[in-house]
């Protein structure tokens, strides 16, 4: 197992048990995150507070693997993220929502590139529309 994957693995474990300690030390200060919901995150500190809206809105999240692989300095996952939502939702828009107390199961991919032991760029992908459709956030027509 390479540094990627060896940064992959503890990044979801630190997103699944949540810590938001370990996960701010596995990315670069200047590194970079593309997520669906969020867009492009800059920094560290805006990463870390995105984990930390997931993490409280979703605290037992767990993901199964499905796939994992590692390429030189790049580390990828794809799998499926279930859990509970029993703590507020952060919109794009600012927006909080309360707790839907909704099952959700997701599939996604995470892309980690990795350089001297931290994440320098990083991509979630996840189809959105199901995570609020699964959440009941959708109207009717919306969902279908």
């Amino acid at each position: 197992m390479g540094e990627a994957r060896e940064v992959m693995d503890r990044l979801t474990d630190a997103v699944t048990h949540p810590d938001l300690k370990a996960i701010g030390e596995l990315y670069a200060e200047d590194a970079v995150a593309v997520t669906p919901d969020e867009g492009e995150i800059h920094g560290r500190d805006g990463i870390v507070a995105y984990w930390r809206q997931m993490t409280e809105a979703v605290p037992d999240g767990t993901f199964e693997t499905l796939h994992s692989y590692e390429a030189g300095d790049t580390a990828i996952d794809e799998g499926v993220f279930s859990g509970r939502n029993t703590g507020p939702i952060q919109l794009p828009t600012g927006e909080t929502l309360p707790a839907t107390q909704k099952e959700v199961r997701i599939r996604g991919v995470d892309i980690a590139t990795v350089k001297d032991g931290r994440i320098v760029d990083y991509r979630l992908y996840f189809d959105e529309m199901e995570f609020l459709g699964q959440l009941g956030l959708l109207p009717d027509d919306a969902a279908s």
